[in-house]
């Protein structure tokens, strides 16, 4: 309120006074019949103080001036600094000299508003957000210093009212300012459309991902899991690894693949001259040059192991033979650019070391000729998969039977074979078999379980799925008086009779069964750490009951996998998990019954329709 204002109002109160006074003495004063003319109490309160109506009149009409013009000046330094504001658009008789004065002007503002508190504040409450841009956060607060000051009058931007201007005056769509009426509803338009905030937590998908992954586990975290990740969740800000452990490189490298983030720029973290493994499990984002790189700076490669290896080409590989690398161990997953003709090169060159070879997802290359090359250049050989080769047949099979020191087989085939010559690759590698695996031979019968039981007796690891011509007595027998020492890893998943029309299978049952699971179990309970009868639906409620009876103790299984049995239900599920003491994981997808599991502490169920978190079982 200025000082003119404040002397008028003090003015008015003595007028007032002064009026009620002239009443109280007319009241108290006989009535005189004199005429003074115009002359009022008001006319001589104003002539006694020297104030002239003319001068009030004057002085208001000045003050309505002022304001006016006041107003017009504030609404051009307005307009002018909305000009300058506009990045976007020059003026047109603005002259060169002046556009970089503005520009420079407008950069000297926006720099002192990003060093201010309230820009930090604001900065760290938007981090996550899509408008966290620093420039735009500045922009933003130099906006907001040119609008209205509380208290002046402004048109709303909706409704076009005349409002006073508050701290609290909410800006419009377009960047004017709003009344309250139209803030009001834009607030509750806004809240009807904003989705409800949830606090952050972790899916059940991503906890059911991890406990399949084995990542999982009770309580918190090593502080060697929390540094790895750590470093993994800022592997973009770091330049180099330095003298890191193997093992952490390796659990690394797991993690980055895993969220596809292994880049050629973080690649160059991995390389070392002193390693002698790289071990990537996706390399999808690398190109041709970089595994050439990889070749470069590791010449003491002994182990390679890189997967979804797509552009890896002949070239590469031709790189590498010049190399002279002394590597002992490969493995190489979905390398189709890499012709027949390097393959064999590959065999020969480093024939004579290599001691394990891992390849699959070959659609393109490695034909029989190419594998009998293999078989002939690499009879050192302990250890050989070939998973998803496509152009492997009969011949292969015949090729791989003549490898004298094979002591570990995995074999995923895709064309059909004859069954004769996997009987002959059996009876004749047989014998020296420490883990066996055979998938994708659909017409293999109860002859090839009879070989396996006469002529392979050294095996821990048995895998044999995805059949439906084998039958429950082929089973039985297999695991009956065979002087194989107990399996320690069984897998037997999808071995059962495909007629959906006849869910409960012929009279003879087919696949593992009944009969064959409690032959197993007999054989190999003591000692089996991992079971896989995942879609063996013949197996019958009352062999598992008799399996995990009271009586019965399995002390090393760990992993169960049970998916598809629907005649699973919370009793089973309670007798595995007291006849199992060492279990961790059991899954079972697909299992309608399993409902109220009560899961003891430390074990994990994946799949089950409300099994609950790990509680402690009842004693």
């Amino acid at each position: 309120m200025t000082s003119s204002i404040k002397d008028a109002i003090i003015q008015l109160q003595e007028l007032f006074q002064a009026l009620i006074r002239d009443g109280l003495k007319a009241n108290r004063r006989p009535a005189r019949n004199q005429i003074r003319g115009p002359h009022s109490a008001l006319t001589d309160f104003l002539a006694s103080n020297n104030i002239s109506a003319a001068q009030i009149h004057e002085d208001y009409q000045r003050r309505l001036r002022e304001a006016e013009n006041h107003a017009g000046e504030e609404q051009e330094r307005q307009q002018e600094q909305a000009a300058e504001n506009d990045e976007y658009e020059d003026n047109v008789g603005e002259s060169p000299e002046e556009k970089k004065k503005r520009k420079r002007k407008e950069a000297t503002t926006l720099a002192k508003i990003k060093q201010s508190k309230e820009f930090a504040r604001r900065k760290a409450r938007r981090i996550g957000e899509p408008d966290d841009d620093d420039d735009f956060i500045a922009r933003e607060m130099m906006d907001e210093r040119s609008r209205p000051v509380p208290g002046q009058l402004e048109n709303c931007e909706i409704c076009s009212k005349r409002f006073t201007v508050t701290p609290y005056s909410k800006t419009g769509p377009n960047g004017g300012l709003l009344c309250a009426k139209c803030s009001k509803e834009v607030n509750d338009k806004e809240k009807k459309a904003q989705p409800k905030k949830r606090g952050p937590r972790t899916g059940r998908r991503q906890n059911q991902s991890d406990l399949l992954d084995h990542i999982a586990q009770e309580g918190a975290l090593s502080l060697a899991e929390m540094c790895t990740k750590k470093v993994a969740d800022n592997i973009n800000d770091i330049e180099e690894f330095g003298d890191l452990p193997w093992q952490l490189l390796r659990r690394l490298s797991q993690i980055l693949s895993k969220r596809r983030a292994l880049t050629p720029r973080t690649l160059n973290l991995f390389l070392r001259s002193d390693l002698g493994f790289i071990d990537i499990s996706d390399s999808g984002k690398l190109e041709t040059d970089d595994f050439q790189k990889i070749f470069t700076f590791m010449p003491a490669l002994t182990s390679v192991n890189l997967r979804f290896a797509g552009q890896l080409k002949d070239n590469v590989i031709d790189y590498m033979l010049d190399r002279n690398l002394n590597i002992q161990h490969l493995q190489l997953d979905a390398a189709n650019l890499v012709s027949d003709l390097r393959w064999r090169q590959v065999f020969q060159k480093f024939g004579n070391k290599l001691e394990t070879l891992r390849l699959s997802n070959l659609d393109f290359s490695l034909d029989d000729q190419t594998v009998e090359v293999m078989c002939n250049s690499c009879t050192g050989l302990r250890r050989l998969k070939l998973s998803q080769c496509w152009k492997m047949s009969d011949r292969s099979l015949q090729a791989i039977s003549t490898l004298p020191s094979l002591e570990h087989l995995s074999l995923n085939m895709i064309k059909e074979t004859v069954p004769e010559n996997l009987l002959e690759l059996v009876a004749k590698v047989g014998s020296n078999l420490r883990t066996l695996s055979l998938q994708g031979f659909p017409t293999a019968d109860d002859t090839l379980l009879e070989a396996i039981h006469d002529k392979c007796t050294h095996l821990t690891k048995l895998r044999f799925s995805e059949n439906s011509t084998c039958t429950d007595k082929g089973f039985t027998k297999l695991f009956e008086n065979w002087s194989n020492p107990p399996l320690e890893i069984v897998d037997l998943s999808s071995m059962r009779d495909v007629d959906n029309t006849n869910p409960d299978g012929p009279t003879d049952a087919t696949g593992l069964a009944s009969n064959g699971f409690i032959a197993l179990m007999r054989h190999s309970g003591s000692s089996i750490r991992k079971l896989n009868i995942a879609s063996c639906r013949h197996v019958s409620y009352a062999a598992f009951e008799e399996v995990f009876a009271e009586d019965k103790t399995y002390p090393n299984l760990r992993e169960l996998d049970v998916s598809f049995h629907t005649v699973m239900d919370d009793y089973l599920m309670g007798r595995i998990f007291r006849s199992c003491p060492a279990i961790r994981h059991v899954i079972a997808f697909a299992c309608f019954n399993v409902r109220e599991a009560r899961v003891p502490k430390g074990a994990s169920l994946i799949g089950g329709l409300r099994a609950q978190d790990p509680i402690l079982a009842e004693a």
